[in-house]
């Protein structure tokens, strides 16, 4: 049995701890925050009574993450609340394109491209276990259904306007297509920006996309009661700078995991990072920043399209060529006025999250340039701009909004300190970085310092909560142990 300790007790860490801590290890888990969670942690933003999501909301890849089903979380109180609709992308004038957790069903409201919505995603939609296995595992080795995953892995690598326009005609597929594949927080003009759209689109159609029922801290709480139960220790309000600080037992660990990015890894004291290393993760690029407003509403949002009140999740930003030119102006130093808007309606799959006086929650995000740096007037006219969009397919909507609860790029990094300039994917996720990061190894979980090691978003498979950077950091750790 090795003494671990574990920085940062977010998803990823959290998972660290918990399949260390199952393999029979002695862990501690530091967290700076007075509550577990990192960005999975939920709170009532607007005074309102209701439990809104602070950061992560949606968990189309968490709900069937292979390392969260190993360790049985809905033992230890996870419970996946499932929306009447997974996902609904509104039009101008026209009724929503809706994804359905069901193919037949979506293809059949996509008139000209039924045959083509069911040709691109009808392989797919059965195999979503063997995607996530490949798409979730590190570079090497290779995955285990490597044949049957290559048909995939290509078509993965193309950009999302190139395949949306050679295998879609109609406004509504490409629309649909194009805002899932903007969860890549690329471009869609830029390579690997269709494995999104192909990924999570063939998740939602056979397994939907659920929430976290009672807020997304109970993903990290089932993982602390595990943790807890095999014998680890959490210890919150505690931050650490300096790992001559941590100990396990009374002892220093044998195994240090830091559910950290690179910028927080070059501000750790105690060690020596060699020059070579430390001038790789000075290299590592960091993705856009958001603005994220989360709207306390008196009544249900007043869509045009009265089906979207049981969507879950929104994408709100029109046509398939306005979303590709508010993603190109958050890449390229601007500030878009018409942003893609993710949005969320968490408590119409769960109604324990509605504020106590029976109104509704609405959350919002959108991606702008950070480059220049961010002044609170800037803000506040993003945060604007958001609000004009969820108007523009709810008329009226403004005069649901009973209170707004805003937090810029610099008040999300100041609540976790994982999300550099805003960033809530752990740094870029462009084809090379995507690849190898945060630099290029053939074990990026293992650092050149003797007995530490990453486990964050920022390296494989990189962002989004389901755990498994953190469960390839243990991998990772446990292999060390061995000799």
């Amino acid at each position: 049995m090795a003494r671990i300790s574990v920085v940062g007790a977010g998803p990823n860490g959290l998972t660290a701890a918990a399949v260390l801590a199952v393999a029979g290890h002695e862990v501690t888990v530091f967290e700076a925050a007075e509550e577990i969670g990192g960005a999975t942690r939920s709170a009532d933003l607007t005074g309102g009574g209701g439990i809104s999501d602070i950061g992560s909301a949606v968990h189309p890849i968490g709900a069937q993450s292979p390392v969260f089903k190993a360790l049985e979380l809905e033992r230890y109180g996870l419970e996946w609340a499932h929306p009447e609709i997974p996902l609904a992308h509104p039009l101008d004038g026209r009724p929503a394109a809706l994804m359905h957790a069901d193919l037949a069903t979506t293809a059949a409201e996509l008139d000209v491209d039924e045959r083509a919505w069911k040709a691109l995603y009808g392989p797919l939609v059965p195999e979503t276990q063997t995607m996530l296995e490949s798409l979730l595992s590190p570079l090497l080795p290779l995955p285990k259904h490597l044949m049957r995953s290559l048909g995939f892995l290509g078509l993965s690598g193309l950009p999302a306007a190139a395949l949306q326009a050679s295998a879609l005609r109609g406004e509504d597929a490409r629309a649909l297509f194009a805002g899932i594949a903007l969860h890549s927080a690329l471009p869609l003009e830029r390579l690997i920006s269709s494995g999104f759209g192909i990924v999570l689109g063939a998740i939602g159609q056979r397994h939907g996309w659920p929430f976290a029922r009672g807020g997304s801290q109970a993903i990290a709480r089932a993982l602390g009661r595990l943790i807890e139960e095999h014998g680890g220790t959490i210890r919150t309000g505690h931050r650490i700078t300096d790992l001559r600080e941590v100990t396990v037992g009374g002892e220093r660990p044998d195994v240090t995991m830091l559910s950290l990015t690179p910028a927080q890894l070059l501000r750790l004291e105690g060690f020596d990072v060699p020059e070579g290393y430390r001038r790789r993760l000075a290299r590592f690029r960091y993705g856009p920043g958001v603005v994220r407003v989360e709207f306390e509403l008196s009544e249900p949002v007043p869509w045009s399209d009265p089906r979207l009140a049981g969507a879950g999740t929104l994408h709100l930003c029109g046509t398939a060529a306005e979303c590709a030119a508010a993603e190109r102006a958050a890449h390229s130093g601007g500030i878009p006025e018409r942003p893609f808007v993710l949005a969320a309606q968490q408590d119409a799959a769960d109604a324990s999250r509605r504020p106590s006086s029976g109104g509704r929650l609405l959350w919002t995000y959108a991606r702008l340039s950070t480059a220049s740096g961010l002044g609170p007037e800037v803000e506040t006219a993003f945060a604007g701009a958001i609000e004009d969009q969820v108007e523009r397919f709810a008329p009226g909507f403004r005069d649901t909004v009973v209170a707004r609860h805003v937090m810029g790029p610099a008040a999300l990094e100041a609540f976790d300190a994982n999300l550099v300039g805003g960033d809530i994917i752990g740094g870029a996720m462009g084809l090379r970085q995507q690849l190898f990061r945060p630099v290029a190894s053939l074990d990026p979980y293992r650092t050149p310092m003797p007995g530490v090691f990453l486990c964050s978003s920022s390296v494989p498979p990189g962002g989004a909560v389901h755990g498994m950077p953190g469960l390839h950091g243990a991998a990772s750790a446990m292999r060390w142990l061995e000799g």
